[in-house]
């Protein structure tokens, strides 16, 4: 292959990663085993291979637009803040042409998605739709905006199971109630990160407004009621052993989570986010996916 040649195939691929790096794309593991796990408690089984495929589609179009667009609201507070200053817009590795394109596209793959799933679905993405994007503004007025955070992923579940079966139940409701104060929860500890530059700007958090101490508190109650809720929804929809033997595994990663920050010390805090937040997420997807398959 000469130079001119490797040089049109490498250019679009940096592309490729420099926008999904912009996203986050990675952060998908958070909300999709949710989603997937519901669909699966929705079928009992293995859903139809085309609902599937609408769904993951659905979700990965949705995450997409959110971010995105999180991105470009974001870009003023993201070129001033030292922890977000050498991001893909502040820095125009990625332009905001590009991170357009990736909202409005998301927003119609999640749009188009509900439509090929069902009439219900279709009817509840505008919705949806809406609760992602306006994500972005609420830190600017409420320090409860983590809980709109969570609500963003908590969503997952319910939309998975209409698009599954066409029709609300409360397992998926109670599922999405556990996510919410999960992604609540871990947001929150996330947010230590920016308390300074939070007061500085006039942005809310949890941190930002009640210290360090208390939003660890904070934070823990959120998950104890979350590892709560997950345990209802195997009540609820007659999962068996196996699922609560997940259940202990994700307490388990839970805590673990806690014991790696402290006031005062972040520096395990890349480890207590993404490490321990992605083991319980792909965690209950596999006891999940257990206790509907095997029993």
């Amino acid at each position: 292959m000469n130079v001119i040649s490797k040089s049109l195939v490498l250019r679009p691929l940096r592309k490729v990663l420099v926008l999904a790096n912009m996203i986050k794309f990675e952060h998908t593991i958070f909300a999709l085993p949710f989603a997937l796990a519901s669909a699966l408690v929705a079928a009992g089984g293995i859903p139809k291979w085309s609902a599937l495929g609408w769904i993951l589609l659905a979700m990965v179009g949705a995450r997409t637009s959110a971010m995105a667009f999180n991105r470009i609201v974001d870009l003023e507070y993201d070129r001033r803040n030292p922890r977000t200053s050498a991001r893909e817009l502040p820095t125009r590795r990625a332009s905001m042409v590009e991170a357009w394109a990736l909202t409005l596209g998301g927003a119609a793959a999640l749009v188009f998605s509900a439509y090929r799933l069902n009439p219900l679905a279709f009817a509840l993405s505008p919705a949806a739709l809406f609760i992602i994007l306006a994500y972005s503004y609420i830190k600017r007025y409420t320090a409860w905006s983590h809980l709109f955070l969570g609500l963003s992923l908590g969503i997952a579940p319910v939309g998975a199971w209409i698009g599954v079966t066409g029709t609300f139940a409360l397992p998926p409701l109670v599922l999405s109630a556990a996510v919410v104060l999960w992604t609540a929860g871990f947001d929150v500890i996330y947010s230590l990160e920016d308390v300074e530059f939070d007061r500085r700007e006039g942005l809310f958090s949890i941190p930002a407004r009640f210290g360090e101490r208390s939003a660890l508190w904070i934070a823990r109650s959120l998950h104890a009621v979350a590892a709560i809720l997950f345990a209802g929804f195997g009540i609820l929809s007659g999962l068996g052993l196996l699922f609560y033997i997940g259940i202990a595994t994700v307490v388990a990663f839970l805590i673990r989570e806690h014991t790696l920050v402290r006031p005062g010390d972040l520096s395990k805090l890349n480890e207590a986010f993404f490490v321990m937040n992605g083991y319980v997420s792909v965690g209950f997807l596999a006891f999940t996916m257990s206790a509907v398959l095997i029993g």
